[in-house]
């Protein structure tokens, strides 16, 4: 096999691939023995055909097509890898010869991954956000924490915002109930907006065994039609919080005083505002990169994306939501671009423990367990997808070492810190 790369664009290539019958040869069989299952010639068995009665039944050139059609996957890819060419998108193919016995010449048009000039990294300056801690800060965990150690008590009152109460609900449909929409004993507070549309204003100046009917959307139900629920109000109760106290201190924590347990809240807030930090450094070193680096992007690559998506959502021919898609895709891919670049120039691998760390972090964010996880992963061909996504993550931590940051007030931050030790490291301490 013989092939040549012509540059149409910085984005896009011409592979032109002649190939020997010899090295066709392999797949013309294949063919074969394919038609042979599928044509049926009294006194044969499927599978048993002679080549010369599927050439007289079907035809030499459907045995030809159907070879090529199986081996052009297989000789572009090879011609892309030994001309070091990195595909991307759809390749359009063009058959431009097929001599019988002799040799098969065609061309291939695809998008290419673009060069991508990365910056020095050491010379960037980025501005984060200051790390303050206030009292209304510590104040807001210490009153969550107190909130947690609360009781509710029965009061006998109507129920009105803020209170407690225990209701039962009925679910309807044109005046049938709903599978699933009869539910007892259900412990709300009234004016959270947390429940269902419609259910605070009807709470609100309820007595205890009283009943109302609210139209409302049901879960599930198109925008705008509405189902019924009663609501029946069983008790009305108040939360009483503990005194803020070193009694409240030692029942809430490992500490012996109020002012100890203030003081750790406010070291763990410091600690989670600077991680967000960390990560408002990686966020803005990102749109510095994608702001001011050159990244060229395939026209065809993103147009066949876009299509892709708004063929999902049947909106082929909404234009405004085209742009918008457009939009999304462009920075998707441009981004995508710039950190494989990174991670090629920085030559990051990705470790079996960081994969199995990505895991188990992704799959908690679905509720899933990792095993679950990997394996839908495996079966949908996302773990190549997922590697990548591991390495360009790394790569941007790895380079975000050399960017110079500093906060608001012109203190140099230094993220290094905020990293995690290795395993041995603490153990050696």
């Amino acid at each position: 096999m013989k092939s040549a790369v012509e540059n149409l664009s910085p984005t896009r290539v011409r592979i032109s691939i002649d190939v020997d019958f010899k090295d066709l040869e392999p797949h013309v069989t294949v063919a074969y023995e394919t038609l042979a299952q599928q044509v049926s010639i009294p006194g044969f068995r499927k599978g048993k055909v002679p080549r010369q009665l599927i050439d007289q039944r079907v035809g030499r050139g459907t045995v030809l097509n159907e070879a090529i059609n199986n081996a052009l996957p297989e000789f572009y890819t090879k011609a892309a890898r030994e001309n070091d060419v990195l595909v991307v998108g759809r390749p359009s193919v063009d058959i431009k010869e097929v001599k019988d016995n002799e040799l098969l010449k065609f061309e291939v048009e695809v998008d290419i991954r673009p060069e991508v000039k990365l910056p020095d990294f050491s010379a960037i300056e980025l501005s984060v956000d200051d790390v303050v801690v206030t009292d209304k800060d510590v104040d807001e965990q210490i009153e969550a924490l107190r909130t947690r150690f609360g009781t509710l008590t029965t009061i006998e009152k109507d129920a009105s915002s803020g209170d407690f109460v225990t209701i039962d609900l009925v679910a309807k449909l044109d005046g049938k109930e709903v599978e699933g929409g009869t539910a007892n004993g259900i412990s709300y507070e009234v004016g959270s907006n947390r429940m269902i549309d419609g259910l605070d204003a009807a709470l609100e100046g309820m007595k205890v065994g009283e009943s109302k009917t609210f139209n409302t959307q049901l879960v599930g139900m198109k925008e705008g039609d509405t189902g019924e629920v009663t609501v029946t109000l069983q008790a009305v109760k108040k939360r009483e919080l503990p005194d803020l106290n070193d009694e409240f201190a030692k029942l809430a924590s490992e500490f012996e005083t109020l002012d100890e347990l203030k003081s750790d809240s406010r070291e763990r807030l410091s600690r989670l505002k600077a991680m967000e930090q960390g990560a408002q450094a990686r966020d803005n070193l990102l749109k510095h990169l994608l702001d001011t680096v050159e990244i060229l992007v395939p026209e065809q690559l993103v147009k066949d994306e876009v299509d892709d998506h708004l063929e999902k959502e049947n909106r082929l021919e909404d234009e405004t939501h085209r742009k918008e898609v457009t939009d999304e895709v462009t920075r998707s891919v441009r981004a995508d671009f710039l950190l494989d670049s990174i991670v090629k120039a920085e030559e990051v691998q990705v470790t079996e423990a960081e994969l199995t760390e990505y895991l188990i972090r992704t799959a908690a964010r679905y509720g899933m367990s990792p095993d679950q996880f990997a394996q839908q992963l495996s079966q949908a061909g996302q773990i190549a997808a997922l590697m990548a996504e591991v390495a360009r993550t790394k790569a941007l931590a790895v380079v975000l070492e050399r960017v110079k940051i500093k906060d608001a007030s012109g203190r140099e931050v230094d993220l290094s810190k905020l990293a995690p030790k290795p395993a041995a490291e603490e153990k050696s301490e």
